[in-house]
């Protein structure tokens, strides 16, 4: 491999495209040839490591320049796009759900199945994780891998950035005009909250909450049964959880923030007598680490449960942005670009 990146970003002007430009800044990955991708937004001005770029249209784009692409711009484009530049010799990261649950489509978070890469021989197609899944399995991950979790409850507080520019505009014009009517959500967000992310599908759950038990299933365990509900919430940015789980071994609080503390990229806070847990306000905006506080054990008719609340930034954090990076960086160390 040439150990030099072509990179095109699809999606590059949008909030996660955005976020993933600053973070390859702020990481100095080193990129050598850049190409920003769209459609509406052609010709607008993009800035990368203080150089202008102007977004070039991704239909009439020569795949074969690049070896690495990231998608960022919805299920309709990956699908229509995607396999093209792949065909072409390029590594694909799409962050949409569109491929997630391909069986021969590795579905990645580096801390915990990133050695999938190691088996990938040619250039592939890699999804990104939904978002609330990659902050829950940050915070389960470890545990499980101890004290092995069989059921999973969990319900979300997604902030409405996870749904776009358009939704945080809603929000901010609902929040300073009470008859503002709701577009982009089917109630109106602003001082409400909405226990409906995605459409419902057959089973009455939504789509979003089929995520979360078929993403945990694939990269963490097949064997965890899993039950989701996910709530919109009037927050700009930053998803929250509260998951209750159960395991087949026993253990206790201290056991519990020791093996979190150990793990990469999480943060306890948690401190009852200070008031101290994460919000999404104080702890996640543009900020990397998956927040854990409120963590409790207790035994319920002899079975060992476990409480927690998790706090991310959906956008710039492990939800997306940064996730997509460690891919990138995985791939290099593993010697696949």
């Amino acid at each position: 491999m040439s150990n030099s990146i072509n990179l095109a970003l699809v999606g590059a002007s949008g909030v996660v495209g955005k976020k993933i430009i600053s973070l390859l800044e702020n990481k100095n990955v080193e990129i050598n040839n850049f190409y920003p991708l769209g459609s509406s937004s052609v010709g607008d001005k993009i800035i990368f490591n203080s150089n202008t770029y102007f977004i070039e249209d991704m239909v009439n784009f020569d795949c074969s320049k690049v070896n690495l692409a990231i998608f960022s711009a919805g299920s309709k484009v990956a699908e229509e796009h995607a396999k093209d530049f792949i065909q072409a010799g390029a590594f694909v990261i799409d962050l949409s759900s569109k491929f997630r649950y391909e069986e021969d489509v590795p579905l990645l978070i580096p801390e915990i199945n990133g050695d999938q890469i190691n088996s990938l021989v040619t250039p592939s197609l890699i999804a990104n994780p939904n978002c609330s899944t990659s902050q829950l399995l940050m915070a389960i991950g470890p545990i499980h891998k101890e004290l092995e979790i069989d059921i999973l409850n969990i319900a979300t507080y997604q902030a409405v950035s996870g749904t776009g520019k358009h939704a945080v505009q809603e929000l901010r014009n609902q929040i300073k005009d009470d008859f503002t009517i709701p577009e982009v959500y089917p109630k109106k967000i602003a001082f409400n909250v909405i226990p409906q992310c995605d459409v419902f599908l057959e089973n009455d759950f939504t789509k979003e909450e089929m995520k979360l038990v078929w993403e945990t299933k694939k990269i963490l365990d097949e064997n965890i049964e899993v039950q989701a509900t996910c709530v919109r919430v009037p927050v700009v940015n930053g998803h929250s959880e509260a998951v209750f789980f159960r395991t087949k071994k026993e253990t206790s609080r201290d056991e519990l923030i020791k093996l979190l503390n150990n793990a990469v990229g999480i943060k306890v806070l948690d401190d009852p007598n200070s008031l101290e847990y994460p919000t999404p306000l104080e702890n996640a905006n543009d900020t990397e680490e998956v927040f854990v506080g409120r963590i409790r054990s207790q035994t319920i008719n002899n079975e060992n449960w476990i409480s927690m609340w998790i706090v991310a930034d959906n956008v710039y954090g492990k939800g997306a942005a940064l996730n997509t990076v460690q891919i990138i960086e995985t791939l290099v160390r593993n010697n696949k670009l």
